[in-house]
């Protein structure tokens, strides 16, 4: 076989093809020297029990976008109505990627890289699930940091954003304003300017804005007037970053305890919020607002986009941390339970925080003398503009407050730290063997914590928000997760086989799972997917910020530049190694998606799975070493 320039096929050789199967931690087939010597396996950590697993997905999953943009697009896309094209896509698109993205990580036992094994010739999909969580590693810890500036500010006995007294403060600043006073033109009791007309008043600006504007933010004039540094907002970000790293530096081990308090605790708060929120004047109101169904709304497209945008981003699908997730578990978890498990909690997750929101926008429409619709925001403005006004119309203004961002703090956190692990898992098994350094992890860890805070840099300048709103707009959006989505399902079902990876995770599990996942990731899902990628294509709209600020064309070409970084790496990934590999389209082919199988596997595959066992080094006069694969077969 040595002679012949390779091992025969059965034994996973090519020799016509002038090398050596595509393994973990080796170059494309017929670029490394024969000498190469496979690196010693070591045994994958796995998660202590478990529930370590589930509440890890749950931190990881459910975030802030549960909170602060389920309820709005509720409200926004007929209200009860929208639970219609939100549960079928959920059925059609959530659930089925969901648990493919977890059966594969743990049939694989790899991260988000290594787990296309499975057909390696599309190992491009785990090369861009690392570009886009890394951009959200990045990006996201922002939201972290503010939450965590509003949640110190939270502890003096009047809070900051409720008085227009202050030094961030501008002459336009107006405390309280009531609409319905406003009946003959002019405000005899406005409490920071009486003598003012209702005109000059409407145009005034609340002080929750100013703070944030003007104080947290510090916010410029645009992109291209980065201007000084928060140093205030600098301090919040090391403060986090570090409480990141010594959450995931230990890997799953510490991770999965962690979880149980960041994952859990949000919910006794959420509880405690709605308990409050049903309680105050005008809840009623904005609950009906909320839930009130709007059938004329089923018969606009965008309705169906948001709910498939929405899921994308809520199940946080496509970012390879679920794979990474799944790839500690056992063999024989029963990952197609958890996952219809994990989507319930999630879904359900969302629905009872819009009670919780709407209850108290509610509150404040009422108090303001406004309608609901003036006061309900998504993203950013609600929970750092809507939110904190609210707190501050409530008896005992502090304490509601420390507990929203409290709670704000721990949603974030826990998506943010497992977003790291899923990154350092994708990179530490790129690198697999002997030469393991005892601290390999840690310095892992803080090498990437590192170089997101450097990029970090850029969004506590004045100018920071504007950078934010790029990296959120194109890095991470739906566009990025609809085109890996639409990949993922084929490159399963089609390249390597939807019946055949049924066959697998029957072997894992002890069943085959419903047809209806077959169906989904051949057909329906990829369908869902790329019709909502059109759709957003065909109607892109320039990026703005607050609908007023028009972003210069070289801001969206950086924004197109994030979004593509990611979405490039399948198809480049695809033609470079097709243009390596040797022998003609066909052999290229066949031997470019014949999965490589980890040692682990040889316990538990059949006799007959057709397809490579992991590279074996030639024998030559350099290394008269045998490594002999014992297995079950």
């Amino acid at each position: 076989a040595a002679e012949k320039g390779g091992y025969p096929p059965e034994l996973g050789g090519y020799p016509e093809l002038g090398g050596y199967p595509d393994s973990v931690g080796y170059p494309d087939p017929g670029v490394y020297p024969p000498e190469r010597v496979v690196p010693a396996y070591q045994e994958r950590e796995t998660w202590t029990r478990q529930m370590d697993f589930i509440m890890s997905c749950v931190g990881f999953a459910v975030g802030l976008g549960n909170v602060w943009r389920f309820p709005y697009l509720c409200y926004k896309n007929g209200g009860g109505v929208f639970l219609i094209p939100y549960l079928l896509i959920v059925l059609v698109g959530g659930i089925p990627i969901f648990f493919l993205e977890i059966a594969l990580g743990q049939f694989m036992k790899a991260g988000s890289i290594n787990v296309w094994n499975i057909a390696p010739l599309f190992k491009g999909l785990g090369y861009a699930s690392m570009v886009i969580v890394f951009f959200c590693n990045t990006y996201y810890i922002m939201v972290l940091a503010w939450g965590f500036y509003y949640f110190i500010k939270s502890f003096n006995s009047v809070l900051p954003w409720s008085t227009c007294d202050n030094e961030w403060n501008t002459p336009s600043c107006i405390e309280f304003f009531r609409h319905p006073n406003c009946e003959n033109g002019s405000l005899a009791n406005a409490t920071a300017a009486p003598n003012l007309t209702c005109l000059q008043l409407a145009e005034g600006h609340s002080p929750i804005v100013e703070f944030w504007e003007n104080k947290v933010l510090g916010i410029s004039e645009g992109l291209d007037h980065p201007g000084r540094m928060n140093w205030e907002m600098l301090l919040c970000l090391v403060a986090v970053w570090i409480l990141v790293y010594f959450c995931v530096w230990k890997g799953v081990k510490s991770t999965g305890k962690i979880v149980y308090f960041t994952a859990t605790f949000p919910y006794v708060v959420l509880v405690i919020l709605f308990i409050r929120g049903v309680t105050l004047p005008g809840a009623y109101d904005g609950i009906m607002y909320y839930i009130k169904p709007d059938w004329s709304k089923l018969g606009e497209a965008q309705v169906w986009i948001d709910a498939g945008t929405q899921i994308f981003f809520s199940y946080a699908i496509g970012l390879g941390a679920l794979t990474a997730l799944g790839s500690y578990n056992r063999f024989n978890n029963d990952c197609y339970r958890d996952a219809f498990m994990l989507a319930l909690i999630n879904s359900g997750t969302s629905f009872f925080a819009g009670f919780v929101v709407f209850s108290i926008l509610g509150f404040m429409a009422a108090e303001q003398g406004v309608h609901i619709s003036q006061v309900a925001e998504s993203g950013p403005g609600l929970a750092f503009i809507a939110y904190p006004k609210a707190v501050s119309l409530m008896p005992v203004a502090p304490v509601w407050a420390a507990l929203f961002f409290f709670m704000l703090l721990l949603l974030g956190l826990d998506s943010q730290f497992v977003g790291v692990e899923g990154f350092v898992t994708g990179m530490l098994d790129l690198y697999p063997g002997r030469s393991y350094h005892r601290y390999k992890r840690e310095i892992a860890v803080a090498i990437c914590c590192f170089l997101c805070f450097i990029i970090d840099l850029s969004m506590i300048t004045q100018g920071g928000m504007y950078v934010f709103q790029l990296f959120d707009y194109y890095s991470a959006s739906g566009m990025t997760l609809l085109w890996q989505a639409f990949w993922e399902c084929i490159v399963v079902s089609w390249v390597y086989g939807a019946d055949r990876f049924m066959d697998d995770v029957a072997r894992m599990i002890g069943y085959r799972p419903f047809p209806w996942m077959k169906w989904c990731w051949s057909f329906i899902t990829p369908c869902v997917c790329m019709g909502i990628f059109l759709f957003h294509l065909v109607n892109y709209k320039p990026l703005t910020y607050n609908n007023v600020y028009v972003y210069p064309w070289w801001g969206e070409v950086i924004g197109w530049c994030l979004a593509l970084s990611s979405m490039l790496c399948i198809p480049v990934s695809v033609l470079y190694k097709l243009f390596r590999a040797k022998g003609s389209f066909k052999q290229r082919w066949a031997h470019l998606t014949t999965p490589v199988w980890g040692p682990h596997h040889m316990e538990y595959m059949a006799p007959d799975a057709h397809s490579r066992a992991p590279a074996l080094p030639p024998c030559n006069a350099d290394h008269n070493k045998v490594i002999i694969f014992e297995s079950v077969m």
